[in-house]
């Protein structure tokens, strides 16, 4: 294009979908799969923290981690406090998330993902950073109000929506759903809704298109605790549209297993699906089939709602029993599998 300067300054633009500071206002403050949504995402919206015990004190880097690069950043920043608990606190500082982690639960060293909640800003410092190992000043202004209007110059296409949908079924990236399903509401409606009254809309469409009756949702990720799904609903919707043959093929297999607990891969009964985790809480829906090649598909919620509202989020990484339960939920699905293909498949 023969661009050889850009004066003004450089300024961000993150209205394609309406900001959220959170996904689900009910979870802990620090877990990185409940981040802030917005039209200018990078890393998923979470910043990655480490520490190295050095002496008598730590180390500590906050970065945007990727394979290649590690810049720093200021938009979040961590110090570590004296205390027991809680393990992280979180305040806004105004022009950054500023985190506090206690002393006595890092050890040595160790690293973990936090959520971002200037999304728009992280990835403007962030760019920033990376323009100036490149040689390129940029001077940072106030954020754009609306969408800037001009002449494009360079863009970069994503992958297909298909890969980006398998990536994020295989990892559970509740960010992705999010935008997918504000996207696609956009793509319906004509404008962008909030993650709420997104939701809505996908409810109808489910209720309306794929014959799912009984859905009432608040997110399109599944994290709001009120969202209200029930199993033949999605089992219903899953065999509505598997004629398109769309979804299976970027569905996760799962594989069966052995009474010693280890993946059969001869077993006669073949899987792909979506699992759902939280603590007391597990799912699975997909497709199965049977040995005689019969399709069905198949959804399995199951839930500890009791010992679920007990825990205390502030302070609980993984509370007591959390790990047996789900390892007796997930036995109950393929029980359950087994038996769906020794009466629908023989």
């Amino acid at each position: 294009s023969g661009l050889r300067e850009v004066t003004g300054r450089f300024r961000i633009w993150e209205g394609a979908v309406p900001f959220a500071r959170v996904i689900d206002n009910t979870q802990p403050e620090y877990v990185g799969y409940n981040p802030s949504v917005s039209g200018l995402n990078l890393n998923y919206n979470r910043v990655h923290f480490e520490w190295k015990r050095s002496g008598g004190s730590y180390d500590i880097t906050m970065q945007a981690r990727s394979t290649r690069y590690r810049p720093e950043v200021r938009t979040a920043r961590m110090s570590i406090e004296t205390r027991g608990q809680p393990v992280f606190t979180y305040k806004d500082g105004g022009d950054h998330d500023k985190w506090s982690v206690a002393r006595s639960a890092l050890g040595n060293s160790g690293a973990r993902w936090l959520p971002v909640r200037r999304p728009g800003a992280y990835a403007g410092e962030v760019f920033t950073t990376l323009a100036r190992s490149q040689g390129i000043a940029l001077r940072a202004g106030p954020p754009l109000k609306v969408a800037p209007k001009g002449q494009v110059l360079v863009q970069h296409a994503s992958v297909p929506l298909k890969e980006t949908l398998r990536d994020m079924l295989k990892f559970s990236t509740n960010l992705t759903a999010e935008l997918v399903g504000m996207t696609a509401t956009a793509q319906r409606r004509g404008e962008a809704l909030t993650i709420r009254a997104s939701a809505q809309e996908m409810s109808r469409w489910a209720r309306e298109v794929l014959g799912m009756e009984g859905t009432h949702l608040v997110d399109h990720s599944g994290l709001g605790a009120t969202s209200r799904l029930t199993a033949t609903g999605m089992a219903r919707g899953l065999a509505h549209v598997h004629g398109a043959g769309r979804l299976k093929p970027i569905l996760k297999e799962i594989g069966l297993r052995d009474s010693n607990g280890r993946t059969n891969k001869a077993h006669p009964v073949k899987v792909k699906a979506k699992t759902g985790t939280l603590y007391f809480v597990s799912s699975l829906a997909g497709y199965m089939t049977a040995s005689n090649g019969r399709e069905l598909s198949f959804a399995v919620f199951s839930a500890d709602t009791a010992r679920r509202d007990k825990i205390d989020t502030a302070n609980t990484e993984r509370p007591p029993g959390a790990r047996g339960w789900n390892r007796r939920a997930k036995n109950l699905q393929q029980v359950l599998i087994e038996r769906w293909g020794g009466v629908h498949g023989s």
